[in-house]
């Protein structure tokens, strides 16, 4: 079983002051520039897990080999290609007193994923795509997204999606992005972005509403771990208590997480235990991704 995950990779520098901060003025930090990007970091978390799994998306041609490597130590086959003119995405993320961030973003070579970066050997064993909201927020890369997601459905591939961002999902409209991800068999929001695609602000009734398009919903709430609605129903489980460093790349882990417990599994307790599992152990780290 191969999990082939496309989407966005990205270079993410993390400013965490180490003071208050003094506006317009200087302001002591720690800074850190990591591998970043939901898709990839969803890919190296599978890949840190044990899972098989393929890797596609684009990056500066400068930084293919860096990106590449990064993937490669987590066992992911990475297939990142280089745009001779954009230049890496990049993501500047700041860290408040609880290690939540606010995040500005430049897409980058992100926006210029084509079909020729996908080619037809990349479905090779595949039996999972896992994709994220950001390729559907970008018009140029919809298309491609949606083709792709088509396409997983003509192979019998199981699809997965996380919405990613409540402020490109405000964008867009719930009634938009629901019908584009009208089918998938499982979707990973958080609560915020949960409710706002349901209209709706209760849990239960978020994975209802939701369960409407979708076959399997992952309701992730943070601190207050996971709800989980599908054919057999309802189940809740408890997050990890943990010292959180970064909640960077949490829901990316938990994704991850999920998805290698189900295809181990094939039971969804064990994949909701598996996705807070690696949950906890992303926001216990600086940076979205494992260490080697």
């Amino acid at each position: 079983m191969v999990i082939l995950v496309v989407g966005d990779v990205v270079d993410d520098i993390g400013v965490r002051p180490l003071g208050a901060v003094n506006p317009a003025s200087d302001t002591i930090s720690e800074i850190r520039m990591t591998p970043g990007g939901s898709a990839a970091n969803v890919a190296a978390w599978l890949g840190h897990l044990g899972a098989q799994v393929r890797f596609v998306g684009r990056c500066g041609a400068d930084a293919v080999d860096r990106h590449t490597a990064a993937l490669v130590q987590h066992g992911v086959d990475a297939r990142i290609s280089g745009d001779p003119l954009l230049p890496t995405a990049t993501i500047v993320l700041t860290l408040d007193a609880v290690a939540d961030r606010t995040m500005y973003v430049d897409r980058a070579a992100n926006t210029s994923l084509t079909e020729a970066d996908v080619p037809g050997d990349v479905w090779d064993d595949v039996t999972w795509l896992h994709v994220t909201g950001y390729s559907f927020f970008d018009d140029g890369v919809r298309p491609l997204v949606l083709d792709l997601v088509a396409e997983a459905h003509r192979r019998n591939v199981f699809t997965s999606i996380d919405p990613s961002s409540l402020g490109f999902l405000e964008a867009v409209g719930r009634d938009a992005f629901r019908s584009w991800i009208d089918g998938i068999d499982v979707i990973f929001p958080n609560l915020d972005e949960g409710a706002y695609l349901a209209g709706a602000e209760r849990p239960d009734d978020i994975a209802d509403e939701l369960s409407l398009e979708v076959v399997h919903v992952v309701l992730t709430c943070g601190a207050d771990g996971v709800f989980y609605r599908g054919p057999t129903g309802h189940m809740a489980a408890p997050a990890a208590v943990v010292d959180v460093v970064d909640t960077t790349g949490a829901g990316d882990a938990f994704c991850a997480g999920f998805l290698n417990g189900l295809a181990r599994t094939h039971t969804v307790e064990a994949s909701l235990t598996g996705g807070l599992v690696a949950a906890a152990r992303c926001v216990a780290l600086r940076g979205a991704r494992p260490v080697a």
